[in-house]
């Protein structure tokens, strides 16, 4: 048996930056993966003879600073300027996004664009109010910390700063749905399309969903290149983030063992004592952190009994069968997506040409259908990277709503009838794609439940909303990074603040483990 001060279960990109501040903080700590590469759905594959490809994730919009100065992340090699955002028109006519979250726009009226950023300044203020509880552990009821009380101080104060109009607005605002926001503040459909997009992307809510604003807050609570809402298509896809994190783990000294499966994790009446692997191997720790699917560590890892039946029901019934499925072309050309120059293909495409366009494309998934006329986000990381792709050559790469884990007609007959939708979406703003695909992978949950060892398929591990957040993200009884086994700690994406390429989850983790001091 080999002995570490800590273990961590799962190697995607939270096990990887708590594998890493544990080790630089001088515990002996080893890091497992199951798959035979670090990354979890945070990698670069090729998918087909040439082509590359993000494999789940395609954008980085929200690695925090936090964890890029505590691991020394230079982000530089990832590429050195902001992503534009293209928000498709039903009629061919698009705007564009400049800067970080239109900080300009091209293609409204000079009206529109001032009503765009009145909003855009009131959401990013709102949405920095709860940025500030996303990189901490996440105030536990009835057990206030000092934190806590200085963390509900300075936003106090902050509400206080913005003015009494502010605060108002944020109090009424906070559980809306966004498509009565943005109704309130906009009128141009291609605007409040994208909007209604990005706040109910990855989730089971459409935009006249009450709470679906949330979304929104959490997508602009993040950043790139220290501008928030800001994102980038990565250089070399998200693997190449991976290969950051892998690297600072390896810096401070940390373990990494890919193929390599754990079968069990180990305990005894203190507490956990370490785990044991597929072939038999032990290794002992004082102390484990799951960074993998919560329900996976504390309902299939764990000894029977272990875990009371309150906790263990609560887990059973934590929604996370996902929406969203991810979509790979190899393209014998560049597509000419209509009314949009060359350039403008190297940021984020996205097809929601308007609110009630995205609420009828979630309709469908309440009652197990896909949707006949899917939204999508899309990237063409070739375009910007040529090595992603054969000279002349394109990949692309696209997250498609709404996608029901458990379609009603299964997925063996269901899945080539979506894709044929998801080509003619696709083909109506870029005449000539279908006939320049040489080949075609869509994933659906359950693929993605099954590649990536997601329960459910979905990529926040557990549904992002506001009744599993915060305390009771993935359940009351094991929030705040703690469990009831003693040693065992959760840092996965089911964890707070939730899902996207953050580092947060394992962050706050490891800093949570630290301040306990001993290993018990």
């Amino acid at each position: 048996m080999t002995s570490y001060d800590t273990i961590i279960i799962g190697g995607g990109h939270n096990g990887l930056v708590a594998a890493a501040m544990l080790a630089k903080s001088g515990r002996s700590t080893v890091c497992i993966e199951a798959s035979d590469r670090f990354g979890g759905g945070a990698v670069t594959r090729e998918f087909h003879p040439g082509f590359r490809v993000s494999g789940l994730a395609h954008l980085l919009n929200r690695l925090a600073p936090e964890v890029e100065r505590a691991l020394g992340l230079d982000l530089s090699r990832l590429g050195g300027r902001l992503a534009s955002t293209v928000a498709l028109g039903a009629d061919g006519e698009a705007v564009m996004l400049d800067g970080a979250y239109g900080e300009r726009l091209r293609g409204v009226s000079d009206a529109e664009a001032g009503k765009f950023a009145e909003l855009r300044t009131l959401l990013l203020s709102q949405a920095g109010i709860l940025k500030r509880f996303q990189s901490r552990r996440p105030p536990m009821p009835g057990k206030f910390a000092v934190a806590d009380i200085v963390d509900f101080g300075l936003a106090g104060l902050l509400l206080i700063r913005h003015g009494r109009d502010f605060g108002r607005d944020f109090a009424r605002m906070l559980l809306m749905n966004v498509a009565d926001v943005l109704d309130e503040h906009l009128t141009d459909d291609r605007l409040k399309g994208l909007l209604a997009f990005d706040a109910t992307l990855g989730v089971h809510l459409g935009p006249r969903s009450p709470t679906s604003l949330m979304g929104l807050y959490y997508r602009l609570a993040g950043e790139s290149l220290g501008a928030a809402g800001g994102q980038i298509v990565p250089k070399g896809g998200m693997g190449a983030v991976t290969d950051l994190l892998v690297a600072a783990a390896k810096s401070h000294g940390a373990d990494l063992r890919s193929g390599a499966r754990v079968s069990r994790i180990l305990t005894s009446s203190d507490g956990v004592t370490g785990v044991e692997l597929a072939d038999g191997a032990r290794l002992v720790a004082p102390v484990v952190v799951s960074a993998i699917h919560p329900g996976v560590a504390l309902g299939g890892l764990l000894s029977p009994g272990e875990v009371d039946t309150g906790l263990s029901t609560a887990i059973r019934k934590i929604r996370s069968k996902g929406d969203a499925a991810k979509l790979h072309l190899a393209l014998d050309r560049i597509p000419d997506f209509t009314g949009m120059a060359r350039q403008d293909l190297s940021g984020r495409l996205v097809i929601a040409p308007s609110i009630n366009q995205v609420e009828r494309a979630f309709n469908p998934a309440k009652y197990g259908e896909f949707s006949p006329e899917p939204v999508m986000e899309i990237v063409l990381p070739s375009v910007s990277d040529p090595t992603m792709a054969p000279g002349g050559k394109a990949s692309l790469s696209a997250v498609i709503q709404f996608a029901p884990y458990a379609l009603k007609q299964g997925w063996e007959t269901g899945r080539a009838a979506f894709l044929d939708r998801v080509l003619d979406r696709l083909e109506a703003h870029a005449p000539g794609l279908k006939s320049s695909v040489l080949a075609a992978e869509l994933l659906v949950p359950p693929d993605i439940e099954q590649i990536y060892a997601m329960p459910g398929g979905h990529w926040h591990h557990v549904e992002l909303q506001v009744d599993q957040m915060l305390f009771n993200r993935p359940a009351y009884g094991a929030s705040g990074y703690d469990t009831p086994v003693s040693g065992l700690f959760l840092a996965s994406a089911g964890s707070h603040p939730g899902g996207g390429i953050s580092g947060l989850p394992g962050y706050n983790a490891a800093r949570h483990i630290l301040s306990k001091g001993g290993v018990r």
